[in-house]
Parts: C-alpha cells; sequence; structure tokens
C-alpha cells in the first residue's frame, strides 16, 4: 500500500482519537485538568479546551512532517530510511495517544485536578507500546533490501614515491552551531536572572541541566573533520577534533563516493545498523568506506570524491609493499 496513505488514514484516525475521546467524557472530567505529575502528586494543569487543542496540535505537525518526508521519495529509498519512517509514523502516534489516556483515564471523575493521581505503570505500559510499535512497524516496513547499485570509483591518484600525502577536509553544520550558541545563551541569562534573584532555584534545576546537555551535543557534534594518510583515517568531532576515530586503512577495502539524504538513513546524526553506520551532518555527498569485513560506513563530507582517491591509493601502496 502506498505509504502516504497509510500515513494520512492512521494520522486521521490518532487524531480523531485525541479528540472525540476526551470530549465524549468531557463531563466526568474536572476542568482543568491535571497535566503532568511529579513523584508527590499533579504539579502542572491546563484548561480542558486547552489541552485538547495543544495534544491535537502538537500531533497533527509530527503527522505533516512525516507526510513531507515522502513527498520527494527520499525517506523510501533506502531500507534504513523505511524503517525509521515507519517507525516515528507508528510509534510516536501510540505515544502520544498512550499519553493521552493516561493523562484521561487520571482526571477521571475526580472532583479537582489536584487529586488526579497517575500510577507509575502508566508511563511504563505507554513507553512500552510506543516502543513496541515503532520497531514492529519499521520491521514490517523495512521492505526488500537496498539494491546493489553500481559503485563508481573515484578518479585513480598517483603516489609519488617517497612524498607524504595527506587529504584533510571539514564541514560545520551551521543549525547545530546556532543550536548550541542557544543552549549557551539560555544557560547565561538562567544564571544572571538566579544570582539576580529572579528565577527560583527549583526553575533552574529543571532547566540548566537539559541546557548544558544540548550546549555539549551541539559543541561535539556541530563540526566533523576527517583526515586521510599516515596509515589511519581519523574522523574527528568538535570544533578541534578532540573527539577522534581512528580507522586503520588495513582494515578499509576501498571507498568511493555517494549521494545521501538524512531521509535515507533515519535523520541528521549518528544514524544506521552495525555493519552500516553513517555519520549524517548534511545531505549531499558523502565519503564511504567499506570494510575488508563486510561493513561499510558513510560520512557526510566536502571534497569526498578527493579523499576517496587517496584512500584507495594508499590502499593500493598498502597491498603493494
Amino acid at each position: 500500500m502506498n505509504p502516504r496513505i497509510v500515513a494520512a488514514m492512521w494520522g486521521a484516525v490518532v487524531t480523531a482519537a485525541l479528540v472525540l475521546v476526551p470530549m465524549g467524557l468531557r463531563d466526568r472530567l474536572p476542568d482543568p485538568l491535571a497535566t503532568h505529575w511529579n513523584g508527590s502528586g499533579p504539579d502542572g494543569m491546563a484548561s480542558f479546551n486547552a489541552h485538547v487543542l495543544t495534544v491535537a496540535a502538537v500531533w497533527t505537525v509530527v503527522w505533516v512532517a512525516m507526510l513531507a518526508a515522502t513527498a520527494r521519495g527520499w525517506s523510501m529509498r533506502r531500507r534504513n530510511g523505511r524503517m525509521f519512517w515507519w517507525g516515528a509514523l507508528f510509534g510516536g502516534g501510540t505515544l502520544v495517544l498512550g499519553t493521552e489516556v493516561s493523562t484521561v483515564s487520571a482526571n477521571l471523575d475526580v472532583p479537582h485536578w489536584s487529586a488526579a493521581g497517575l500510577p507509575g505503570g502508566h508511563v511504563a505500559l505507554v513507553v512500552l507500546a510506543s516502543a513496541g510499535a515503532g520497531v514492529l512497524a519499521g520491521y514490517l516496513g523495512r521492505g526488500g533490501p537496498d539494491p546493489v547499485e553500481g559503485v563508481q570509483a573515484p578518479p585513480a591518484m598517483r603516489l609519488r614515491p617517497g612524498r607524504r600525502t595527506v587529504w584533510v577536509s571539514h564541514l560545520v553544520n551551521p543549525w547545530l552551531v546556532a543550536l548550541a550558541v542557544t543552549a549557551a545563551a539560555v544557560i547565561v541569562v538562567l544564571c544572571g536572572l538566579r544570582l539576580a534573584g529572579v528565577v527560583e532555584a527549583g526553575t533552574m534545576a529543571s532547566v540548566l541541566p537539559g541546557a548544558v546537555i544540548v550546549l555539549v551535543a551541539g559543541v561535539a557534534t556541530s563540526t566533523l573533520s576527517v583526515r586521510a594518510g599516515d596509515d589511519t583515517v581519523v574522523i574527528g568531532f568538535g570544533p578541534r577534533g578532540v573527539l577522534a576515530r581512528r580507522i586503520p586503512l588495513s582494515r578499509i577495502d576501498r571507498a568511493w563516493t555517494e549521494d545521501r539524504r538524512p531521509s535515507e538513513v533515519g535523520g541528521w546524526g549518528f544514524r544506521g545498523l552495525p555493519g552500516a553506520a553513517t555519520i549524517m551532518l548534511r545531505g549531499g555527498e558523502c565519503l564511504v568506506l567499506a570494510y575488508r569485513s563486510g561493513g561499510r560506513l558513510t560520512i557526510s563530507i566536502d571534497d569526498a570524491e578527493r579523499g576517496a582517491s587517496l584512500i584507495n591509493a594508499l590502499v593500493a601502496e598498502r597491498a603493494r609493499s
């Protein structure tokens, strides 16, 4: 069946359930509703109408984004992309539905939102159900193996005897840089407001850890560098490549270039399955390293063709020596 038709039907069912279930039980629900809980009980609430509209709107955005991902067919070209798309569609829908059912059941027949109790088992059940639905949908929708494409070898590079040859390329994702800068700004402003006595310690403790995690992740993954030479391929992460992965040339069988899109590999960042991993910071030209063991690593990097040429020349030189 056409993925767009399935997505449209599933999205419509989820949207209808998110609206009709609470509307059908409105007479048995308090207004406002408890919408967030901590270890001791509910600590957040929203009016009935605002809650229903917000939940439906959040799901609609996710639903439309999943439909848009199939517009050009990139998300369906490869098995990894299909598995991610189907898993995100059904896993995300199940998560939203389960969360809403838990919220409604916790508020059912209580006199006031502050009396709504959410058993811990609900959270675990929703997480397990959404994860199971995502894994099952991804497995069933994975389709056949990726077609074997004719790999075009890059132009041969001739190495001069006695000369040391090195290839270095860098890539920066401006969106991840902006995310890291935003997180840093949030931390600075939050600390300033705390020192001024405007922000309470509880707010500081709830927001600061998340902002620090986003900052560290953004700094570590926004910049990528690849260096080939000296019997190794070094993949560096971060502004100066402090975090690095070293791959000996003895492990590499050959290298080539391919065009890849985030939708084909499951999104940005570190993606893929064991034996077919991808480091995706932007769509377009990628360097592909095929291991002698049969696996491969795909890296989005500029000037990938030149890098593949040098790696193949170095591998051939090692074989002759």
